[in-house]
């Protein structure tokens, strides 16, 4: 165990240092970009930056470190996100607490729809339809190595396939948990390295084309057209949190997080949630993206409004049952406005 805890602080160390530079002018060309689409209501309501304080199955997204904080025992979530151009996002998980930690399951599959075929000869379509099939199937395992240090590393098995090409590639995910960081209660610190892996290239039949070697005398036959290969959208995650109770009965927790991205604009979150006895939390969160050098953001508009906001509801406190209801707001701004909805058990 300390061999893998010392493991995963050197990749924490080293690995964002030798993540390649220049995200602002490569934006748009990573590969299976799906894995950088936020998973889970609690955490985004609070605009993504719990990432110190997540706990639970949806932290596999924001930082693995928190699976193994979950009160309970076995955990089941679901999650479903309307997305941007009528795309659909669901994520679902399980997880199980053992003597050596937590080991977490969980996919994430996108609805993309039908897409009607077009060539360059049938620019209205060839009556043939395609539906892209993407998900993403993670594992996870995270364990509480003292009762300030946590850690986490997931395994994802990333599918993609559209027509008659796909392509298939593995990331790795890890992250760390530090509470009452220099000996302030309520104080953490969580740091994460997420989409660190192999280049993806696609594969398949539709590659192939048929054409003539005029030098020889092959006549007509089939050529593949080598794809080109794309690196993972690899990220760089630190997040500060703070929890103060007002009260036995009102909590405030407070959390930022800098993500330095590799094909993006680095972003700047910070987010607060308001809990009456644990049963009603109230959420809101800011998301900014650095601008282009010399571009303003008004000059530059983003997908989404920079504005959060969220709600939860514990029903293990209201009904008692270990269940709870999230849901989150995104206002869009190039896009239609995204629902966000989470259903958590433990048991």
């Amino acid at each position: 165990m300390k061999k893998l805890t010392l493991l995963i602080l050197i990749l924490l160390v080293v690995v964002p240092v030798t993540l390649q530079a220049g995200g602002k002018k490569r934006a748009g060309t990573a590969a299976a970009p799906e894995l950088t689409i936020p998973l889970g209501a609690r955490y985004l309501g609070s605009g993504g930056s719990a990432l110190a304080v997540a706990t639970g199955l949806e932290s596999i997204y924001w930082n693995p470190a928190g699976v193994d904080r979950s009160p309970f025992d076995a955990n089941a979530l679901f999650s479903y996100r309307s997305y941007i151009a009528d795309i659909n996002v669901a994520f679902a998980g399980v997880s199980g607490k053992f003597d050596f930690g937590s080991i977490a399951l969980s996919l994430r599959s996108f609805g993309i729809g039908d897409i009607p075929v077009t060539t360059e000869s049938a620019p209205d379509g060839t009556g043939e339809i395609i539906t892209p099939n993407f998900f993403v199937l993670g594992v996870t395992y995270s364990k509480i190595l003292s009762e300030r240090t946590s850690i986490g590393v997931t395994v994802n098995l990333i599918n993609e396939a559209f027509g008659r090409v796909s392509s298939s590639g593995v990331s790795f995910d890890m992250g760390v948990q530090y509470q009452n960081l220099a000996g302030v209660q309520g104080l953490g610190v969580g740091v994460t390295v997420k989409n660190i892996g192999p280049a993806m290239r696609y594969d398949g039949p539709a590659l192939y084309r048929q054409a003539e070697e005029t030098q020889s005398e092959r006549g007509i036959t089939y050529y593949k057209i080598g794809a080109a290969e794309f690196d993972l959208p690899s990220v760089f995650e630190i997040g500060l949190s703070y929890r103060h109770a007002l009260s036995d009965q009102h909590t405030l927790n407070f959390s930022s997080a800098y993500q330095n991205n590799n094909f993006a604009l680095d972003e700047f979150r910070a987010g607060v949630e308001y809990s009456y006895q644990n049963l009603i939390q109230l959420r809101g969160g800011y998301m900014l993206q650095e601008a282009p050098i010399g571009v303003s953001n008004v000059e530059t508009p983003q997908p989404f409004k920079n504005l959060v906001l969220g709600f939860g509801v514990n029903l293990a406190e209201a009904a008692g049952m270990n269940m709870v209801f999230d849901y989150a707001y995104v206002p869009g701004n190039l896009f239609s406005d995204n629902h966000l909805i989470s259903i958590n058990l433990g048991f």
